[in-house]
């Protein structure tokens, strides 16, 4: 399956999430990339957006690696089979560096920190290649007490779909393909990168009133 961009893999999403809209839900993306699916679907659902800051701890010696991924509360979830060679006070520190870049983050978008207490939660981000960043923000809202957690994505490798599936309470996928091709963007026509710019505008649009 091929996606126009993030704005025509959004607008699919929120058709396949339509009987949650409503007040009591909040949708939560993965900046950068996910806010753009998460706009369209807050639209449509007439609900709140809000953001889940997930960052990847790269490899030290391929920062494009992921080994880890954290977000601002919760511990970090790693790839064991990677870490167990890693100096675990490197390791340690990249995890702070990474919670105070986070910070940092929700501190220029302006996050507006909505509760998921209660609430029906759907994370959304633009695709899924390793997993790790999802999965963290996963632990996260989940940690947070929503009384529904679904995660919504327009591809994932088959495995990690499985994994995502025994931790929430939904899990809604467009595409799952049998060979994976390795990355997300190799299921979009357009793949640009997300600016903070637009992430900002982005939240400002679907929390007006």
């Amino acid at each position: 399956m091929m996606f126009d961009d993030r704005s025509h893999a959004g607008k699919l999403l929120a058709e396949k999430l339509k009987e949650y809209a409503g007040e009591n839900t909040v949708v939560y993306a993965l900046p950068r990339g996910g806010v753009v699916l998460g706009y369209e679907v807050a639209k449509v659902l007439e609900c709140p957006l809000d953001l889940v800051v997930s960052r990847k701890v790269g490899h030290p010696m391929n920062s494009e690696y992921a080994i880890c991924a954290v977000t601002e509360n919760s511990p970090p979830i790693c790839n064991q089979r990677e870490v167990m060679n890693i100096d675990q006070g490197w390791l340690d520190s990249e995890v702070l560096r990474q919670k105070e870049e986070i910070r940092r983050r929700k501190t220029l978008y302006t996050s507006p920190n909505i509760s998921p207490k209660g609430k029906t939660a759907i994370i959304i981000d633009d695709g899924i290649a390793t997993g790790l960043t999802l999965l963290s923000a996963i632990d996260e809202v989940k940690s947070l007490g929503p009384e529904l957690l679904i995660v919504a994505v327009p591809v994932s490798p088959s495995d990690t779909a499985e994994t995502i599936r025994g931790m929430v309470d939904r899990f809604i996928c467009l595409d799952i393909p049998v060979c994976y091709l390795g990355a997300v963007g190799m299921y979009y026509s357009e793949f640009s990168q997300v600016t903070d710019e637009e992430v900002i505008e982005l939240l400002k649009a679907a929390n007006k009133k």
